[in-house]
């Protein structure tokens, strides 16, 4: 029977079916879901591995361990996370796999949460590695099953990109029969494939090269790579971008059609559109990537090629219906208009979230200071940008805040303060706050330890409390100056304080405001109390004990 599933657990369902031994992943909207799912599974039904990396490169990384012992291993993140990861899976396609390794990536184009647009296809690209593009739920599922038997078949790592919209959205989904078990004992390649000292990397390097005619047959003679010839105009579609085609033009069309659904792209049926159209419109989800490989440095002589690069489309933001039929010149259907004239409803911090008070008490204790620099990080904190709060200057990648604290402070500014969650600083921040504590830098480091991972639905934090003191102490800072706080309301004058006197010590100052997010809390409450509904009439309901933290310094 079908089961109704998003784009991201028609992947996860997948990699399950294909017989993964591990899965490896670090929350990023929109791919969170992927690595939930398998969590789930794995829950219940054991048999493979499925916890939480600290960041994308160790999950990838992780992953890259278990396909070298013979295993098939699955790793997913959101795009911008395979920045972090790009060390490693650039490497891994020299190296490549000896378990079947499939990389799912989820792209944000219209960045409905996130810095950028990326578009995956070009790191697919760069490191000359084969990628699967779903138009819907059912191909994802698909693709990825296909990814894995490719991926061991040509000894490479394999991506599978999706953006938001497939990512998030439900369609009936038909899984086929699981693969066998994984065979008893492990089975280890030839070192010298995976130890990438200059004499081995160019062996592998010549490998991938060998491999590259290969992988182009793939992808001509993919089954998701489909050319319709009639009319003599024509429409590249890739990915997601077919839908949004196929219901402006419907099934009997006189367009030509290509749809795109792997890569590299397939130039023999892309050459055979070209020789047959007289004007060729190429709609992507992202970048104009296709478009900029059809157009070449010259462009296709006689031949008017349209998308991004000419504006025919946007060239930012997500793909709509209306947008593709406005590219087609074709009459704008308009839209009903709305009964309900409501007001605009920004994002906010949680009433009761832990960062208000803190963010509060930051904001008093700088507000004598003349030019005080507020860096900040990712996170649901970033929302300290807004109104009434206005305490976030910077929000550039994971774990940037300490880094473009150090070095702002090396070249002499001052007061310099920056907040960063405590799964940003386990991501990405313990490295640059080495740096600080080294150089004993004149700023003040304030971590928001909410004891979760807030901002992509509370998955678990790696360090919190009493460890994180440890953990800082473990980075060389010094002990005078590393405050541990919990910020109340109650407490708020003491904390302004305790900032305001780490601002003036003339070094690195860190202080850890320690206090559960408010939904961690409800969630906490639920699953301890015990009370039930009757009982509970005329009666508070429990709460269990507030942690009691100390202040120190």
């Amino acid at each position: 029977m079908p089961g109704l599933l998003l784009g991201d657990q028609a992947v996860a369902a997948a990699a399950i079916d294909a017989g993964i031994s591990g899965a490896f992943s670090y929350p990023g909207t929109p791919a969170t879901e992927i690595h939930e799912f398998i969590q789930a599974h794995a829950s219940t039904n054991g048999g493979l591995s499925a916890k939480w990396s600290a960041n994308e490169k160790v999950a990838y990384e992780e992953a890259l361990g278990v396909s070298y012992i013979g295993r098939r291993a699955f790793v997913a993140m959101k795009h911008v996370g395979l920045n972090v990861a790009a060390d490693p899976f650039i490497n891994s396609a020299i190296t490549g796999a000896k378990g079947g390794l499939v990389l799912a990536v989820a792209d944000d184009p219209g960045m409905h949460s996130s810095q950028n647009e990326q578009d995956s296809r070009f790191y697919a690209d760069f490191a000359q590695l084969p990628l699967f593009e779903p138009s819907n739920q059912q191909e994802a599922y698909d693709m990825t099953r296909e990814a894995f038997d490719l991926s061991e078949g040509l000894g490479l790592p394999v991506v599978v990109r999706l953006v938001t919209r497939l990512a998030h959205s439900r369609a009936a989904v038909i899984r086929s029969t699981p693969a066998a078990a994984p065979p008893e004992g492990i089975k280890l390649p030839d070192p010298r494939d995976w130890t990438l000292l200059p004499v081995n990397a160019r062996r592998r390097f010549r490998r991938l090269l060998d491999l590259q005619e290969t992988i182009r047959e793939f992808s001509d003679e993919s089954k998701y790579n489909n050319l319709s010839l009639r009319g003599p105009r024509g429409i590249i579609a890739t990915g997601l971008a077919y839908n949004y085609v196929r219901e402006i033009i419907g099934a009997d069309s006189a367009y030509s059609l290509l749809k795109i659904g792997t890569y590299p792209v397939p130039v023999e049926l892309v050459r055979r559109m070209v020789d047959h159209c007289n004007e060729i419109l190429v709609v992507e989800e992202g970048y104009p990537y296709v478009e900029k490989k059809l157009c070449g440095l010259l462009g296709v002589p006689g031949k008017a090629i349209h998308g991004k690069r000419d504006g025919t489309l946007p060239p930012d933001g997500e793909l709509t219906p209306e947008r593709v039929r406005a590219a087609l010149g074709l009459q704008a259907v308009e839209a009903p208009a709305s009964a309900l004239d409501l007001p605009g409803r920004p994002p906010a911090l949680c009433a009761g979230c832990p960062h208000c008070d803190t963010f509060k008490a930051i904001v008093e204790a700088v507000e004598s200071e003349t030019k005080p620099i507020l860096f900040s990080d990712i996170g649901c904190y970033t929302l300290a940008a807004l109104p009434p709060y206005n305490a976030v200057h910077s929000c550039v990648d994971m774990g940037a805040s300490i880094s473009m604290a150090l070095g702002a402070a090396k070249a002499g500014a001052h007061p310099i303060l920056c907040t960063i969650g405590d799964s940003t600083f386990t991501h990405s921040g313990m490295t640059p706050l080495i740096g600080a504590a080294h150089a004993d830098a004149n700023m003040t480091v304030i971590i928001l330890d909410n004891s979760t991972v807030a901002m992509t639905g509370g998955q678990e934090a790696f360090v919190t409390g009493d460890g994180f003191l440890k953990l800082l102490k473990g980075l060389n800072v010094n002990e005078d100056h590393l405050v541990m706080f919990e910020p109340l309301p109650k407490s708020h004058d003491q904390f302004v304080e305790i900032i305001r006197r780490e601002i003036k010590h003339p070094g690195l100052s860190v202080v850890l405001a320690c206090r559960p997010c408010i939904q961690l809390k409800r969630k906490i409450t639920d699953s301890t109390t015990s009370v039930s509904t009757s009982a509970l009439t005329g009666s508070a309901r429990t709460k269990p004990e507030q942690q009691s933290i100390s202040t120190q310094g």
